[in-house]
């Protein structure tokens, strides 16, 4: 279950984010929203988010430093849950909510058997 449970979540987050990587008009749009909440250095903050995201992502798909990743995806999607809820409220913010309990989980019980560097150290 850890392992669908990693691919799933690492898949999504890759996917959400893939647009603004690879369209910079998508990526533009984003700081612009961004921007126009209020937040300081936006063009910074959302590129900064965006590859973390994509981090986390890749981090959970292979099982590799995936505690690590855990935490990045929790206090990133913290941030971006407090902001959403303060905006639309908890309905809307509830995704990022989620992701922020799946980034704890990732943390404090990691990848789970089946994983890279389990893999990688068993083959020696």
């Amino acid at each position: 279950m850890r392992l669908l449970t990693r691919l799933v979540v690492g898949a999504y987050l890759l996917a959400s984010v893939w647009d603004a990587v690879t369209t910079p008009a998508i990526l533009a749009a984003l700081t612009e929203t961004v921007a126009a909440q209020g937040a300081p250095a936006a063009g910074f903050a959302v590129r900064v988010a965006v590859y973390a995201q994509i981090a986390c992502g890749l981090a959970f798909i292979v099982g590799m430093v995936t505690r690590w990743a855990g935490l990045v995806c929790a206090v990133l999607f913290g941030v971006t849950a407090a902001s959403v809820y303060g905006a639309a409220g908890l309905e809307a913010a509830m995704p990022a909510v989620l992701l922020v309990l799946i980034g704890l989980d990732m943390l404090v019980r990691g990848p789970g058997p089946l994983n890279l560097r389990t893999l990688l150290v068993k083959a020696r």
